[in-house]
């Protein structure tokens, strides 16, 4: 019987993988300190512990009262931008939090680490991103990441721990978090028009992105850590339809039917540009569907509308005050 632990499994991504992983009749663990995610996400078929990859003493006790053959890691604060202004937090929870669950995959003889990483790591490099370029990242984030990646690498090579990177792209569909400022655009814009505010861009939303469906990637990322042919590979995994952010923002107001103003803020710092090749995850998962942006977005606003607005939540704790945008600044900062 194979055991799974999913962290960040009340979350976005993660949640869908676990239902995946039941549909294939494996038992399920999900630790997430619901941070992001929500308890209404959490499959009743999988085990659930509330807390954090960065506590290793829960993540040692974990590993010694389960017998976990798998992890799949997906717990991260993944707010590329904001990464440049909340350093320490960015480390601890998405370094050091996976460092511990390496530590205890290594000692426990864990058969297969999963890992979620980002195109955070290519940075401002020309796209698409191959997985051969050199990763030379761009933000705080990206470089947690990268280094979180080549810990699995010296830990197959040291310790023999085989793992399956995936680096995937501008995530959407059904249980993103909206109430979050940072990241998850789609999810942005569908949460204003829902509290009836401006439609906010940075910049002038030429910026172009290859937006990917949630469940066009869930069930690959379940299915890798039971395909030894593609253990200890990278892979990016995502759409290949590009699209510019104006465009995004034109689609979710016409699914809501909103007069919502489009509101253009100053830019921030991000690459203009950025998708990925994606021809070597085809060639071990030649299933991966790409759906059109205008169904995904459909299926995901049919989701928000029955989920209701969210309180737009400000992030507690920046640590770096310069060059903040002023749209994530509280009122009275």
């Amino acid at each position: 019987m194979s055991y799974c632990l999913v962290t960040g499994g009340a979350g976005f991504i993660g949640s869908h993988i676990v239902d995946e992983l039941i549909l294939r009749k494996k038992k399920v663990i999900v630790l997430d300190n619901l941070s992001g995610g929500y308890k209404e996400n959490i499959n009743p078929k999988s085990k659930f512990i509330k807390g954090s990859v960065s506590n290793s003493k829960l993540v040692d006790r974990i590993f010694k009262e389960n017998k976990i053959t798998h992890v799949y890691h997906l717990a991260a604060y993944a707010a590329e931008n904001l990464s440049h202004f909340i350093k320490r937090f960015n480390y601890e929870n998405n370094l050091l939090g996976t460092v511990n669950l390496i530590n205890n995959a290594v000692n426990h003889n864990v058969k297969c680490f999963v890992f979620t990483s980002s195109i955070a790591v290519y940075g401002d490099m020309k796209p698409p991103f191959k997985e051969t370029d050199k990763p030379v990242p761009a933000d705080s984030y990206g470089i947690a990441k990268l280094a979180s990646e080549e810990e699995l690498r010296i830990s197959r090579q040291m310790f023999d721990l085989n793992y399956v990177i995936f680096r995937p792209h501008n995530v959407y569909g059904e249980r993103q978090n909206i109430s979050d400022k940072y990241r998850n655009v789609i999810g942005i814009f569908m949460n204003q028009i829902l509290q009836n505010k401006p439609i906010t861009i940075f910049g002038d939303g030429k910026q172009i992105r290859a937006f990917t469906y949630v469940k066009d990637i869930s069930g690959i990322i379940a299915q890798s850590a039971f395909m030894p042919k593609c253990w200890n590979h990278i892979f990016n995994i995502g759409s290949d339809r590009k699209t510019t952010v104006n465009e995004i923002a034109k689609h979710v107001t016409k699914l809501f039917n909103s007069k919502s103003k489009i509101l253009h803020l100053p830019p921030r710092v991000e690459a203009k540009f950025a998708w990925s090749n994606h021809s070597l995850v085809k060639k071990y998962f030649p299933e991966l569907k790409d759906t059109p942006i205008n169904e995904g977005i459909e299926r995901m606003a049919e989701w928000v509308k029955r989920w209701g607005a969210r309180e737009s939540k400000y992030f507690e704790g920046i640590e770096i005050e310069k060059k903040l945008p002023q749209a994530w600044k509280r009122i009275n900062h």
